[in-house]
């Protein structure tokens, strides 16, 4: 009797202790945001917020406010939905509030790679010497010319002078993935081939395949992040995690001719870190998702807008033959290419204006930070809230600013000159309860932690436009289908991707 009086003392001790670890008994201090831990002890509204993250974070705020402490899976998530108040969490020093805790976590699980200390310090760097300034003519120029390939290769050939009907998704996607990914990892070596045109040919062929297998990775990236693979897709992840890695090895990077100074920086950095070449392998792959797996879906996006907007498809369009006409070049039959340099790309204000307001619409990253240390968030009403240590602080820019209809009247709706003043300039003045907003559209994320790639993206995105606008004809086979939903389980993983896909044709016009 005694023994069995033990067991099930032992077993309700375990059980207690169990619950504590899990959360359940974790009550709300005074000066704390209001706590709301949800159903499921540990889980809390994890299943709610993985179904719809932008329609839960929207319930939360209308229940309690512009701050709010949900538990997720294990960890207290402090939600800000105040715009106004971002600067709290954008400036506040790595000391107290650290993206690199959560980010080595998401890529350990995500690409199996295991982060140096100084991980992002290496990376804005590299960014900031090859994707910024000087280096960015580099790679824009880079990309003109793989953009060339993949899109203008039969030009004059008469071979693609018949109309070509595909999604619009999958066709914006594939080019500019392609495109980039030559741009940065390099080309097929001369010196294997024999000459340059087998060089391209092959190319455009391996770039295809690589296109269709990350593809697959990319789909199963949400619940692969969140954790929640099924059987068959946990082992559909890793044979496509083993594909990649063996593609993009260090050692058949080294046989590849253009590499970008952006992947052979970090490349060298490892080595003389002494970090094993199998592991920077599973870094390469990781470089090739984080700088290609948006652009390509906010290329359809901005390609779609400016199809069923036709004021904005001609505003931008007498922008691209105005921009040609300075610089001298036509678009002409058996005439030379025309070549987009960086400083050509720096004068298309409208077009800037119109990339702005897609990503508005359609780019929603969850800017996560994990909290250090007991500290304290200064709201912009004046209020202060404690936050304990070993939680996380977060912000969701698109429900707390982008689509806000008092920042953004009719929010919805694509306006391609939202971002223009009255003369032409870029607009920048934004406002929340009358005051000005600092942090007023956030698809890069935002202070130290603000996407290094951005500025090259954009650029991938311009160039895209400006060559599909100056050498093909193009249609919608519907013209009156409406603009597809956002497909709401990627919510949080930076542009959003479609429901569906939207069928268009195309063909080059000589």
């Amino acid at each position: 009797m005694g023994s069995l009086l033990q067991i099930l003392l032992a077993l309700f001790i375990s059980v207690i202790g169990a619950l504590y670890l899990l959360g359940s008994f974790r009550r709300r201090r005074a000066g704390e945001p209001p706590l709301d831990k949800g159903p499921i002890p540990w889980f809390g509204h994890v299943l709610e917020f993985r179904k719809d993250t932008a329609k839960f974070l929207q319930r939360m705020k209308e229940k309690h406010g512009d701050i709010f402490t949900v538990q997720l899976g294990g960890f207290y998530f402090h939600f800000i939905t105040d715009p106004l108040s971002f600067g709290s969490v954008v400036k506040e020093a790595r000391t107290k509030l650290d993206f690199t805790k959560f980010a080595q976590l998401l890529v350990a699980r995500v690409f199996g790679y295991n982060s140096l200390e100084t991980e992002h310090k290496v990376l804005q760097a590299s960014s900031t010497k090859h994707l910024m300034g000087d280096g960015l003519v580099v790679m824009t120029q880079a990309m003109m010319y793989n953009l060339q390939n993949l899109m203008l290769h039969s030009v004059g050939s008469g071979d693609d002078k018949q109309w070509q009907e595909t999604g619009l998704f999958t066709f914006s996607y594939n080019i500019v993935f392609r495109a980039g990914y030559l741009a940065l990892f390099g080309n097929e070596s001369v010196k294997s081939t024999g000459t340059l045109e087998k060089a391209k040919e092959i190319d455009r062929q391996h770039s295809d395949e690589l296109f269709k297998e990350f593809r697959k990775y990319d789909q199963l990236f949400p619940n692969l992040a969140y954790g929640v693979l099924g059987p068959s897709e946990k082992m559909e992840a890793e044979r496509l995690k083993r594909l990649f890695w063996s593609t993009l090895s260090v050692k058949k990077m080294r046989s590849r001719d253009n590499i970008s100074g952006w992947v052979s920086d970090q490349q060298q950095v490892r080595d003389e870190r002494g970090m094993q070449e199998f592991m920077q392998d599973r870094f390469i792959f990781l470089l090739l998702w984080a700088s290609q797996g948006n652009t390509g879906p906010a290329a359809f996006w901005l390609f779609l807008y400016l199809m069923k907007h036709p004021d904005a498809m001609n505003a931008v369009k007498k922008e691209v033959e105005e921009i040609l006409r300075e610089t001298g070049q036509e678009v002409k039959r058996d005439g030379p290419l025309i070549d987009l340099t960086r400083d050509m790309l720096l004068k298309t204000p409208i077009l800037d204006s119109a990339v702005e307001e897609t990503l508005r619409l359609t780019a929603a990253p969850v800017l996560t930070r994990a909290v250090m240390q007991d500290m304290t968030i200064n709201m912009a009403s004046g209020q202060e809230y404690k936050i304990r240590k070993g939680d996380r602080v977060a912000i969701f820019p698109y429900i707390a600013v982008q689509v806000d209809p008092e920042v953004y009247p009719d929010p919805y709706t694509f306006k391609y000159d939202r971002f223009l003043t009255p003369d032409g300039n870029k607009k920048t003045n934004f406002y929340k309860g009358g005051k000005k907003l600092k942090y007023y559209n956030m698809p890069w994320g935002a202070g130290t932690t603000m996407c290094p790639g951005r500025f090259f993206a954009t650029n991938e995105l311009k160039q895209f436009v400006f060559l599909m606008l100056s050498y093909f004809d193009f249609e919608l086979k519907n013209p009156n289908e409406e603009i597809p939903g956002i497909d709401i389980r990627r919510w949080g993983f930076g542009s959003m991707q479609p429901t569906k896909d939207v069928q268009f044709r195309y063909r080059l016009r000589f």
